[in-house]
């Protein structure tokens, strides 16, 4: 079993020791710190990576409330019955999805329909951007974070919610201040699921907002707030597609490089998120 294990950490390690052996030349704060410069052959990712941040806060901001309310319905509310389980295939169907068709869908149901009378009402001239990016990729994760929810909800003893209403605690009060605290490790896992698959995912931003260049300026707040809500926006998915398979002459440590801060990123927040839901799971009840 051992063996077995070892099997799938070695490769792992060493497609990481070879990442960032080609990307140490370039690895630097100055890297992360720069724009994009010359199609990508020079400078920095802050562009690209900024873009990227914008678009994990974006799309959590619409897929978590969602997720974990619906989750709660299904867990906590909804009675056993064909619409409960209409729901629960619908889920699971959802999930598997490939994420090609999820981006025609955002293209479709964003960028071509909802915008146009959006803009229209409001006489704004957004077009696909962070918005649209944020929403498609909200739609895709969003079954990642309602079956981590709803396990995690599930998990709580039935006799904690028994005690409760046995002291006259309504449902939502008992939901509020009992089961939810404890099963916010749980969540928290299909959260750092949605981000990670966020940062990561090309085909739905290609389609609905991502572009390859866009010009920010290099000091002021521009540089942090570079983007608008219904801008085209850069990420590090779509710059490291391109610069991998569009651009002629690219330097291999300029691909790299990109690659290298892409799992540096997503290595951090699930480091970030698995000390924060250790420290959850230690004031468990039980």
């Amino acid at each position: 079993m051992f063996a077995c294990c070892m099997l799938l950490v070695l490769p792992l390690l060493a497609i990481l020791a070879y990442i960032f052996i080609e990307a140490a030349p370039v690895l630097s704060l100055d890297y992360l710190w720069q724009n994009p410069a010359r199609r990508g052959t020079q400078g920095g990712l802050w562009a690209p990576l900024v873009g990227t941040f914008y678009l994990v806060i974006g799309s959590l901001l619409f897929v978590a409330p969602i997720g974990i309310l619906a989750a709660i319905y299904l867990n906590e509310y909804a009675r056993e019955g064909w619409l409960n389980r209409v729901i629960s295939i619908t889920v699971t169907t959802l999930a598997g999805v490939p994420s090609i068709v999820h981006a025609l869908f955002g293209l479709g149901a964003f960028v071509l329909t909802m915008l146009p009378p959006f803009n229209k009402l409001f006489g704004l001239d957004w077009e696909g951007g962070l918005l649209t990016a944020s929403l498609t990729i909200a739609v895709m994760t969003l079954p990642v974070i309602i079956t981590a929810s709803r396990e995690a909800l599930g998990a709580v003893p039935h006799a904690f919610r028994e005690a409760c209403w046995n002291l006259g605690s309504s449902r939502w009060q008992t939901i509020r201040t009992i089961v939810l605290p404890n099963s916010s490790s749980g969540i928290l896992t299909g959260v750092i699921l949605e981000i990670c698959r966020a940062a990561g995912e090309t085909a739905p931003i290609l389609f609905t907002g991502a572009t390859f260049f866009k010009f920010i300026a290099e000091g002021g707040w521009e540089k942090l707030f570079p983007y608008g809500i219904g801008e085209p926006f850069m990420a590090m998915s779509m710059h490291l597609h391109v610069i991998s398979t569009q651009i002629a002459r690219m330097p291999d440590q300029m691909k790299f490089g990109c690659a290298a801060v892409l799992i540096m990123l997503i290595l951090f927040i699930n480091s970030a998120a698995i000390v924060l839901r250790l420290r959850m799971r230690a004031r468990k009840r039980w």
